[in-house]
């Protein structure tokens, strides 16, 4: 239980500053798309909670792992597809779905090395996410999970890239 080292120094104003545009920028994106498609019928659809995780890696970290292009989609996408096999297979009642949901998404995340941990989030969404998230059933991971984590990638590249900090240079890989 004791630590054996000490907290990582607090980052510079200037990175704050870029994380913080690129957040905004990010979210912005994501909520304008599902309002460009017309799907504010279901509110802001698109806008699902654990992206708002995932603005924090990409923007906050986009050197770690779990930043990278393949760890965000992938983490998101199968995250998705598996909360919906659940839900569709118990439903949301059983005391067995949200526990199952995350601990398969945890299982194929590292089976397919694209561990992203807002994807849990992601898989308990398809869950809790209420009748908008059900009737999409297997369209909710593409449209909004997989079409949103890839807006967030891309605008994590233009506002990395353009900080002219090489140590938020991004992606460190693609796929």
């Amino acid at each position: 239980m004791r630590s054996s080292g000490q907290a990582s120094p607090r980052p510079s104003r200037r990175h704050v500053l870029w994380s913080a545009l690129g957040g905004f920028l990010g979210i912005l994106a994501i909520e304008r798309l599902g309002f460009l498609l017309g799907l504010t019928g279901y509110g802001p659809l698109f806008l699902i909670g654990s992206f708002g995780a995932s603005a924090v890696l990409i923007y906050g970290v986009p050197q770690a792992e779990f930043s990278q292009p393949r760890n965000v989609v992938g983490g998101h996408v199968i995250s998705a597809l598996i909360g919906v096999l659940v839900f569709q297979s118990l439903g949301n009642e059983s005391i067995w779905a949200f526990p199952l949901s995350v601990s398969l998404a945890i299982v194929a995340q590292q089976m397919t090395r694209t561990v992203h941990p807002p994807g849990g989030a992601t898989a308990l969404i398809a869950l809790l996410g209420g009748d908008p998230i059900h009737e999409l059933g297997f369209l909710y991971p593409f449209c909004p999970v997989m079409l949103g984590s890839l807006v967030m990638v891309g605008v994590a590249a233009l506002v990395n890239n353009l900080s002219g900090d090489g140590r938020r240079s991004y992606p460190v890989y693609w796929w």
